[in-house]
């Protein structure tokens, strides 16, 4: 008998009659999995699954992936545009070209009253490669603003900057390959079983047949923690003193590199002589792991024949976010570990195809990882487009961060948002909800109609969703894969790719610039445009001019640098293998990183430090993991991981409702009691409207613009039991 009942029900997988298989790509996280969708004779959509000649996924899937195929007709998707005139009215349905031709008129009068930067776009991680690339050619080609960005400053700016300042250029040395060649693994703030459940698979078989350290650097025991050699438990925001802590045992010891140092560095004596002001006897009472720990693993991961460092949001999500980044490949190079197996600093990426934002959507810069500041490069992509170069600004505009603030001052009066949801993802939420409510205009297009941002639009464009459209993705590891279109869009919903061509037409530099009628068109121009040298005259390391969408497909996902002349379907496993870097001299920067401490830290007043990441069944703001039943029963509702000791204290039990309170506004929660946090910290995934990004301070890293999500000060207070369960059924709802 089993809880009990006297009948066993058996356990039955219900068959499913696939007719025919096709082949695409997940549209989660920045993993990159092969994925074969089946559909029956009727042509539905009934399954999906691994594919099992993938590289990277070798059939695997996480839970979001195996569900994936439930997208296509889950509640809320948009199915027409919408219109209003004020964001408190009613939307009324209308026609495409009447919602383009109001877009259109709209920006015109606002960029013609108040200037070409007064309209602002902000995009996604979540398109197309080829889709990042018509849209940045219609941001800076067409409409012309300077304050174009993407959401991916919320999640990868500070790696994007990290690498720019240590190599000269964006883009991962690395590639998951490594994992089975390194001797010693060092995590910053990755969670990878729940992050990207497919990557921590690969780790976990390189472990099984080879076992090396594994150390992990988290202020929470996340699952990874738990499976880790050495757990170091750091204070918050505090990751550059550890580091440099390590590097002063390494260098004062004799442990560095200097061969690879002296021939393929530059600032190696500017970083000594700063370290000397880390010994792990001082930096111990900063970064809160004993000076005996920060030597053992100093020791473990110089002495070690090859280490790599991963890291995800922990690093990346701080106002010390650059220097983060900069200071692991600090370590990296001073131990001799880039460009060689097993040696890298890989940073694993939060976003399908954020790479693919980095690469081609010209929001930072121009295609290709060109630079508007670059004269040569503004006047090779204005003559490849064919217009004038003025038309380019000079210097990259405002970063997401830096435009809602800008809306405030009178700066933006217009804002089109592609792909991304702010009202749950943006820190400090109340400040961002009356920004929309100050805009002039303000159009959304989402595949989801009921997306929380939309409550203050006046246009909506309903689009097209994962292999209702086609084209590419880079991974994490450089790798470009193919999404197939597999079913015609939902309803009168559109593809991004379409609407930004139909927008451009209603312009007069769109008239003039050719846009390429399918996304293979618009990447034979990323091809032409991967190929050539930089201005120092090394090769561009990001070229494709070798893929196909027949090649990318046969190689389930291609690495780039894969170049014309190229054989085969393999491409480039990792960069600067050859200790050249795409700098002037042609040397890494090895740059001497101090720490400040400007974080917003627990106090008398509020006395717990506010941590936030991701569970494994959810995607980002649930726009879409929030609308499949068997992703959301396991995380339906928001939660706060609690110390067991800190709620005695507080007589608060496990599974009440508590209210949760920061400088800047307040959320309810329900606890979850767990010895996974300190005394002194809360921890609640990020996945909720209305919940922990009331509460996030938001302050910004000044290199990247990346907001610090994961550093704050706040405290507990009891509430009604039976108003937070009227609130959370509501929430629930969704």
């Amino acid at each position: 008998m089993l809880f009990g009942r006297k009948k066993r029900k058996p356990i039955v997988i219900p068959s499913k009659k696939v007719a025919q298989w096709k082949y695409t790509t997940c549209n989660y996280c920045s993993t990159g999995c092969s994925i074969e969708i089946g559909l029956n004779e009727q042509n539905k959509i009934v399954t999906t699954r691994g594919h099992a000649g993938a590289d990277v996924n070798r059939g695997k899937l996480c839970i979001k992936g195996i569900l994936e195929h439930e997208l296509f007709e889950s509640p809320g998707r948009g199915t027409e545009p919408l219109i209003r005139d004020k964001h408190f009215e009613d939307f009324k349905p209308t026609s495409w070209d009447h919602a383009l031709d109001t877009t259109a008129d709209k920006i015109k009068e606002i960029q013609a009253k108040y200037g070409r930067d007064s309209f602002a776009i902000v995009s996604s991680g979540q398109l197309l490669t080829e889709e990042f690339y018509t849209l940045g050619k219609l941001a800076r080609g067409v409409i012309g603003t300077n304050n174009y960005d993407g959401n991916t400053t919320l999640c990868m700016a500070s790696a994007v900057s990290g690498y720019k300042r240590s190599f000269g250029a964006d883009g991962p040395p690395g590639c998951y390959d490594d994992f089975e060649h390194t001797h010693c693994l060092m995590a910053f703030g990755s969670n990878l079983p729940e992050q990207h459940p497919i990557i921590y698979w690969r780790l976990k078989e390189a472990l099984e047949k080879r076992h090396f350290p594994l150390i992990v650097v988290d202020p929470r025991v996340t699952m990874l923690a738990q499976f880790a050699d050495i757990h170091l438990p750091i204070t918050p925001g505090t990751d550059c003193v550890l580091i440099n802590a390590m590097l002063h045992v390494i260098i004062n010891e004799g442990l560095q590199d200097q061969a690879y140092i002296d021939a393929h560095t530059q600032g190696f004596e500017a970083v000594k002589a700063l370290v000397q002001d880390y010994d792990p006897k001082q930096a111990q009472h900063i970064c809160g792991i004993d000076e005996d720990t920060i030597r053992n693993v100093a020791r473990i991961y110089a002495k070690a024949p090859t280490a790599m460092s991963i890291w995800t949001m922990g690093i990346n999500q701080s106002t010390h976010g650059s220097d983060g980044v900069a200071n692991i490949n600090n370590l990296n190079m001073i131990t001799g570990n880039i460009g060689k197996p097993g040696g890298t600093s890989l940073s694993i990426t939060g976003q399908c195809n954020a790479m693919g934002t980095r690469e081609w959507s010209s929001c930072s810069g121009l295609p290709g990882y060109r630079y508007l500041e670059n004269e040569a490069d503004r006047n090779e992509i204005a003559d490849f487009w064919g217009i004038d170069p003025e038309f380019f600004p000079k210097k990259r505009g405002l970063a997401e961060t830096d435009i809602f603030p800008a809306i405030e001052t009178g700066e933006i009066k217009g804002l089109w948002i592609v792909a991304t949801n702010p009202m749950t993802s943006m820190p400090n939420t109340a400040r961002i909800r009356k920004a929309l409510e100050k805009l002039d205009f303000l159009v959304i297009q989402d595949v989801y109609s009921d997306v929380e941002t939309n409550q203050y639009s006046h246009v909506y464009l309903p689009a097209s969703v994962w292999a209702e459209k086609e084209g590419t993705h880079t991974n994490t590891e450089r790798r470009v894969n193919l999404i197939c279109n597999v079913l015609p869009p939902f309803k009168n919903s559109k593809p991004d790719f379409w609407i930004f061509n139909q927008l451009a037409k209603r312009f007069d530099n769109g008239q003039m610039i050719h846009f390429p009628e399918t996304p293979e068109g618009a990447f034979e121009e990323m091809k032409y445009l991967s190929k050539g040298k930089l201005s120092h005259g090394g090769p561009r390391h990001l070229d494709i001019s070798g893929m196909t969408y027949e090649k990318i497909e046969a190689a389930r996902g291609i690495q780039w640098p894969f170049r014309e002349q190229d054989e085969g379907l393999k491409g480039t496993a990792r960069l600067y293998s050859d200790g050249l870097f795409p700098t002037q001299s042609g040397k890494a920067n090895l740059l001497p990183i101090n720490f400040y401490n400007n974080n917003e830290q627990p106090c008398d007043e509020y006395p717990f430090w506010l941590n936030s990441g991701r569970v494994v069944e959810h995607f980002h703001t649930r726009t879409r993991t929030g609308k499949i039943g068997n992703c959301n029963k396991f995380s339906p509702t928001a939660y706060m991981e609690m110390n067991p000791d800190a709620a005695k204290e507080l007589g608060v039990e496990h599974q009440s409702y508590v209210r949760l309170t920061s400088r800047r506004g307040d959320a309810v929660v329900m606890v979850q009691l767990t010895h996974r946090v300190p005394r002194n910290m809360v921890f609640i995934p990020f996945h909720y409207h209305d919940c922990v990004n009331r509460l996030t301070l938001g302050l910004l890293d000044p290199y990247s613009r990346q907001p610090a999500f994961k550093q704050c000060s706040t405290r507990i207070e009891p509430i009604d039991q039976d108003e937070a369960a009227r609130i959370n059924v509501e929430r629930r709802a969704f």
